[in-house]
């Protein structure tokens, strides 16, 4: 017999996008201007260096949740997906209806959390790196986006 998918362990974390550690003057490293170093080389050298003033728009894509953020999220989801199976049962064995309601409330409840909780981390990453590097509006923007999709789904 094997196993189901619940002592699985968790997907292999993707690597860490997070914005650079702000050291030194702020200047971006020379590379030697040699014509075989390309654009994106130059790039990751003005971050790995700390670079506030690198070319507009090269930070917030490499701006993402916390590990510890992901994992939270990621366990809220896993125990979602057992209140899942626990309705589908209670369905398969007939249960009563109110029983199934009162679980069906509970994980909108559930959702809602992970919501709220994928909100605030989305505000401590994704949000302030942006503004950190200097783009407040398209901070405010993703801002904007997220609490309506939230709140009209909520």
């Amino acid at each position: 017999m094997t196993d189901t998918n619940d002592d699985a362990p968790p997907p292999p974390t993707p690597v860490r996008r997070t914005p650079p550690a702000r050291t030194g003057t702020g200047k971006a490293a020379s590379t030697g201007g040699s014509k075989g170093a390309s654009k994106g080389a130059s790039k990751r050298a003005q971050r790995q260096a700390g670079a506030s003033d690198a070319v507009p728009g090269a930070g917030p894509e490499d701006i993402y949740l916390t590990g510890e953020a992901e994992r939270a999220i990621y366990n809220r989801l896993s125990r979602l997906e057992g209140q899942v199976r626990g309705v589908k049962k209670m369905l398969a064995e007939r249960k009563s209806c109110d029983e199934m309601l009162v679980q069906i409330s509970a994980l909108k409840q559930a959702v809602n959390g992970v919501a709220a909780e994928l909100l605030q981390a989305h505000m401590q990453t994704c949000v302030l790196g942006r503004v950190e590097i200097g783009d407040g509006e398209r901070a405010l923007a993703s801002l904007r986006s997220a609490l309506a999709k939230v709140m009209k789904h909520g």
